[in-house]
């Protein structure tokens, strides 16, 4: 390691001086505290399609005939004996079969719910994963988890991590950037903690962009401002925190000095970005989508205009799936709202030569339970639940993992939600292992101090 790396990374990790990381960049475009990544990664970048609510396995891709036959019929005590359950403690339960068929999709063969056709058009680039599981049974536990590593709230989001690691591509939009649609039954709320900074300096955290009307609050500026005023403006701000910045070695003026100008250069790019008035009509006929309707499409679309920019995380939030009753109602609402777009974006990044290098993953907080709730729903249930992956590096038209036979837990290659981040990690040159950022006298990361694998049977 160079004199320079040294100094980037021992300043980063003590969590002092952080001008000189945070202001290496060329151009303004931060690169992040590892020089080079851990070794040569397949991915460039993520998009995370995150299902809140908790999806059903059992009404996506975790096809179980045994679960049918058992239908109606009270789960034997040997699954759920000792177990932790939700809202269905103490209650008599009764197996609930999946209530839409399976069909094979692809040359591959892989057994999709009938619900999502157009996902069942790129299964051949899909790698399913039915054998999920977490440790948390409520929603905001378990999406803590998913999305840091830990229940604690505070934590950094795995993407704040990723932009920890590598910085952006881009000068002029954020290197993480999150983007909300609902549709469904009983949308759950999510937070800014979600993706937050935690404790990594906070130029690394998500910037949550508007679906509808200005995707960034106050980007455009009021009626008698200039954009030569306001430069002025800034650069005068600026001059200021670099004098404080001298004074008392706050890292977070740096942060402060950076912001203010990727703000300024944001007004510029965010406008266009979010004109998708542009795009071919079969572009948009691809995605089903109406310009600016707020849909997950339409926020799948804005990905791939991300991507393109170089942002090196991109998270899609789809609210509607907690199915604790009407399943067979509401199922085909969200399966309906995320299927045609999850595939849109597949398939344009494919033909744009861009899946090689960027890594789609799916998937929520936890699954559903193979019992019924109500008669007519599933409950939460951490055991078990089904994610898949494509494109940067991974292999297509492969499940990888088994549930038994009633979809109880996993029993073969079981993938916890760490070892998705591991997995994720590695594909962007990151060893998980060695990215730790000390705090509070620990060496903390991602994955935490369990054990966590990197899936190599799914890689290419």
């Amino acid at each position: 390691m160079n004199r320079r790396n040294f100094l980037q990374y021992a300043a980063a990790g003590a969590g002092a001086t952080m001008m000189t990381p945070m202001l290496s960049g060329q151009g303004g475009v931060n690169q992040g505290v590892l020089a080079n990544p851990h070794f040569k990664g397949k991915a460039k970048r993520v998009i995370f399609l995150t299902m809140s609510g908790g999806p059903s396995q059992f009404e996506s891709f975790d096809y179980k005939p045994t679960l049918a036959k058992y239908h109606g019929k009270t789960i034997p005590d040997s699954y759920t004996k000792g177990q932790e359950l939700a809202q269905l403690q103490g209650q008599k339960l009764l197996a609930f079969g999946p209530q839409f068929k399976f069909k094979k999709y692809g040359q591959s063969g892989q057994e999709i719910c009938e619900l999502f056709p157009h996902l069942g058009s790129v299964a051949d680039d899909l790698a399913i994963i039915r054998s999920a599981h977490t440790d948390q049974i409520n929603h905001d536990p378990a999406m803590t988890v998913l999305n840091t590593g830990t229940f604690l709230n505070g934590r950094p989001g795995m993407g704040a991590w990723a932009n920890y690691a590598l910085g952006s591509e881009c000068k002029d939009l954020p290197g993480f950037v999150v983007m909300e649609s609902v549709k469904g039954r009983g949308p759950q709320p999510i937070y800014s903690r979600l993706w937050h900074s935690g404790f990594l300096p906070s130029v690394y955290q998500g910037v949550k962009f508007n679906s509808k009307g200005d995707a960034v609050h106050y980007v455009r500026n009021p009626h008698g401002v200039g954009k030569d005023a306001q430069k002025e403006l800034l650069q005068t701000i600026n001059k200021m925190n670099k004098i404080a910045q001298g004074r008392m070695d706050d890292p977070e003026i740096a942060t402060r000095i950076r912001q203010y100008e990727m703000a300024f250069r944001m007004q510029e790019s965010v406008p266009q970005l979010m004109d998708v008035s542009k795009e071919p009509q079969h572009v948009l006929d691809m995605y089903g989508c109406k310009p600016g309707d707020g849909s997950f499409a339409s926020n799948c679309l804005l990905a791939r205009k991300l991507a393109e920019k170089g942002v090196r995380f991109i998270q899609l939030y789809h609210r509607g799936w907690d199915h604790h009753d009407g399943i067979k109602k509401w199922m085909p609402v969200c399966a309906k709202a995320v299927d045609q777009g999850a595939a849109a974006l597949i398939k344009d990044l494919k033909q744009r030569g861009m899946l090689e290098d960027t890594l789609i993953i799916w998937g929520g907080e936890f699954g559903r339970t193979p019992m019924s709730q109500g008669g007519s729903g599933r409950d939460h249930h951490k055991l078990s639940m089904s994610m898949f992956m494509a494109g940067g590096g991974i292999k297509g038209g492969l499940t990888y993992g088994e549930t038994d036979e009633l979809g109880y837990k996993p029993a073969v290659d079981p993938v916890h939600v760490r070892d998705i981040h591991a997995t994720m990690m590695h594909q962007l040159g990151i060893d998980h292992s060695k990215l730790t950022y000390r705090f509070q006298g620990l060496d903390n990361r991602l994955t935490g101090v369990e054990h966590a694998k990197v899936l190599k049977k799914l890689l290419v």
